[in-house]
Formats: structure tokens, C-alpha cells, sequence
């Protein structure tokens, strides 16, 4: 049985067709131009995805990861952050599959609805891989300074991670 969702996409696409036929557009030469730019940018912005990358996976292989969890452990103790999900809050504002990864490992040993397992699904919800987003569109559009973005980023991320283990803790344990 199909759902009015089953024609959503191609409903679009003919309704972009349409709207190009009749105002005498050549809607296949705007998607080849829109295609060569969108490899131009993604051309632009290699060189910073490569490097975070590389970063992340030196940062974990380096066992970094590890003590920089361990010095933070008792400040997100303080702030009702399990210790287990420090490691989530860490790498999520760098790397979506490495925080991926990470979350996966929390669920399959914790399970899904347990504490950890909540609060850790209620994090990879509702925060943003920073550093990732940054390079990405800052690269795209040649920003070469910040400015106040970093900071408040992150600071958004940081009210993420407390806000996920305080909800998960008032919703589910109080």
C-alpha cells in the first residue's frame, strides 16, 4: 500500500520540471551548472575535511581521548554528566561518525534505555559537529576568520551536553 509520502519526492521533481518548462528555463544545463559547482566546492573544502580527519583519528589513536576523559570526569560529575558519556561529549562537537561510533558502543553495552543509553541518545540528538560545520561552510564561503562562531558553537554544545543528562534525569528518573 503506498502513502501520500511515497509521491512527495517525485511530485517535486515534476513540479520543478513544470515551473522550468513554463518559464522557459532549461532546467537540465542548471543542474549540470549547479553539479559543477557543487564539485568546485567540494574541491575547495577537501583539503579542511582531510585534515580534521586525520586529526580525529590521531587524537583517539594517541589515547588523548582517554585522558582527556579522565581529567574532565569529575567537573561532568559535578554538572550530573555520567562519566561513560564524557567521551561522546567530547568528540561530538568534532566528528559525527567518530561520536557515531561511540554512541553505537554506549548503546550496545548499556542498552537503550538504560540512563547511559538515554542520555547519550538525547546528546547525539541535540548537538552539532562543530568543527565539522565550520570547516565545511566557512570553507565553501573562502571565511578565513571565525570571529564569534567557535565560541558560541561550542558553548551551544556544552548547554547540549548538560541539558541532555538533566532532561533524561527529570523525565525518566525523578
Amino acid at each position: 500500500m503506498s502513502g501520500i509520502g511515497d509521491w512527495a519526492i517525485p511530485s517535486v521533481i515534476f513540479l520543478i520540471l513544470m515551473a522550468g518548462w513554463l518559464r522557459g528555463v532549461n532546467v537540465f544545463d542548471c543542474f549540470l551548472a549547479g553539479a559543477r559547482e557543487g564539485i568546485s566546492t567540494a574541491f575547495d573544502i577537501l583539503p579542511s575535511l582531510v585534515a580534521l580527519v586525520l586529526s580525529i583519528g590521531i587524537f583517539r589513536a594517541s589515547g588523548a581521548l582517554d585522558l582527556l576523559t579522565t581529567a574532565i570526569s569529575p567537573a561532568a560529575r559535578l554538572l550530573l554528566i555520567p562519566r561513560e558519556v564524557v567521551p561522546l561529549a567530547l568528540l561530538r562537537p568534532v566528528s559525527g561518525s567518530g561520536a557515531l561510533v561511540i554512541f553505537q558502543d554506549l548503546l550496545a553495552q548499556f542498552g537503550p534505555d538504560s540512563m547511559i543509553g538515554r542520555i547519550a541518545s538525547v546528546m547525539e540528538g541535540s548537538t552539532e559537529t562543530t568543527f565539522y560545520t565550520i570547516a565545511v561552510y566557512y570553507g565553501a564561503a573562502s571565511i578565513q576568520k571565525t570571529r564569534h562562531t567557535l565560541p558560541a558553537a561550542l558553548f551551544a554544545d556544552l548547554t547540549g551536553f548538560l541539558m541532555s543528562a538533566l532532561a533524561v534525569r527529570w523525565f525518566f528518573y525523578s
